[in-house]
């Protein structure tokens, strides 16, 4: 028997293996620290150095420019008067000059001189920034504060190309990133180091999953030591040294836990004809027929030819003739019918034996679903 066992293959073996072990994920991957939460910043600024492809003569533009050339020293009396006569009578043409937004999500716990990536996006007339510049800019939070500062050449991955008076673009001109484009100047306060208790947060809420981690948890540390707060969030006592609580939530970070299964579901993508089933779908008693009517319209093109007429003078014209044929043609699609609790692999077997297209299977999912045999959430995206 022992001979036996050695030479089955490692694939066997590994199927051989409880299934708790094969399906058991760490903390880490569906679960975050509650207090890592990232912010969201936003910023104004101006993208300079743009081959004619800026904003004109848009005022808010021209003003943002005359207020950033104010602030560098060029503030000599005659250049500011003609700067903003210019911009009175709408005739500053800022044509390498665009005004943007600049958006970017702060990290939990990112420190001073930390780099984090920027979205720049126009906001005005210009119709493509790239090669451009972005000046220095401020990006705030919710709360008015500054914690990062922003500056760089722009990566913009719109490719155009024109020819005879037609033009193709692949990609936005109008928007682009900048990785690392940003330096954290303000860290962000949090509980982590304060509190009593470490927090996490399940990404996806399910109560299974909750009570398996606390039980988890509770067999590694001891009794107590983890408590559900609710389908998503898990309290945890933690060493109060920042040092230990540290190494503490490392080693909750990488404890194996078997997920409970996630809720039936049908997630269908109308635009690709994506069609994605969860393995807990059922399907109660159904009866499902399926078979489309094809009408065909064939025109053939002639022409008659009359006979002369016994009568002085030329013969009669030819004359053009269509000649239609339709055809009405529908296929022999046999019904197929769905016992009581079927599971996915059933029920894409009969699909398929009908010969039913992506659009069909779509057509059937969303019937079954609305004649109440479908036990499953229907999300089209």
């Amino acid at each position: 028997m022992t001979h036996k066992l050695r030479a089955l293959p490692l694939l066997l073996l590994l199927w051989l293996l409880p299934q708790s072990w094969a399906h058991a994920d760490r903390i880490k991957d569906m679960a975050s620290i509650a207090a890592m939460r990232s912010n969201q910043l936003i910023g104004f600024g101006l993208v300079v150095g743009l081959a004619g492809t800026g904003d004109g003569d848009l005022s808010y533009t021209n003003q943002s420019m005359k207020t950033l050339l104010n602030r560098l020293g060029v503030n000599q009396e005659n250049q500011l008067k003609d700067f903003e006569t210019a911009t009175a009578t709408a005739k500053a043409d800022l044509k390498n000059v665009a005004a943007v937004m600049i958006t970017a999500e702060l990290p939990g716990m990112a420190k001073p001189g930390q780099r984090i990536d920027i979205n720049v996006s126009a906001i005005g007339k210009t119709t493509s920034l790239r090669g451009g510049n972005l000046l220095l800019t401020s990006l705030r939070g919710v709360d008015g504060e500054i914690y990062a500062l922003a500056q760089g050449s722009l990566t913009d991955t719109a490719v155009s190309g024109s020819a005879a008076g037609s033009s193709v673009t692949v990609g936005v001109g109008t928007s682009g990133r900048i990785p690392g484009g940003a330096t954290v100047e303000k860290t962000v306060s949090n509980p982590f180091a304060k509190s009593d208790n470490v927090v996490i947060n399940l990404r996806e809420s399910d109560f299974t999953t909750a009570s398996s981690v606390v039980q988890a948890i509770n067999a590694k540390f001891g009794d107590g030591v983890a408590t559900a707060l609710d389908g998503v969030s898990i309290s945890i006592r933690a060493p109060m040294d920042i040092s230990q609580r540290v190494a503490f939530v490392s080693m909750i970070e990488n404890i194996d836990v078997q997920p409970g299964e996630p809720p039936a579901r049908v997630v269908i993508n109308a635009r690709t004809g994506t069609v994605v089933i969860s393995r807990n779908v059922r399907v109660t008693a159904a009866a499902v027929s399926h078979g489309t009517i094809t009408v065909s319209v064939s025109a053939t093109n002639e022409v008659s030819q009359p006979l002369a007429q016994p009568v002085i003078g030329n013969a009669a014209p030819a004359v053009p003739v269509t000649n239609a044929e339709v055809a009405i043609s529908e296929p022999n699609k046999p019904m197929f019918l769905f016992q009581p609790g079927v599971d996915l692999r059933q029920i894409v077997d009969a699909v398929n034996q009908v010969g039913a297209t992506t659009s069909a299977l779509i057509a059937i999912l969303e019937a079954l679903k609305s004649s109440g045999s479908l036990r499953a959430e229907l999300l089209v995206i």
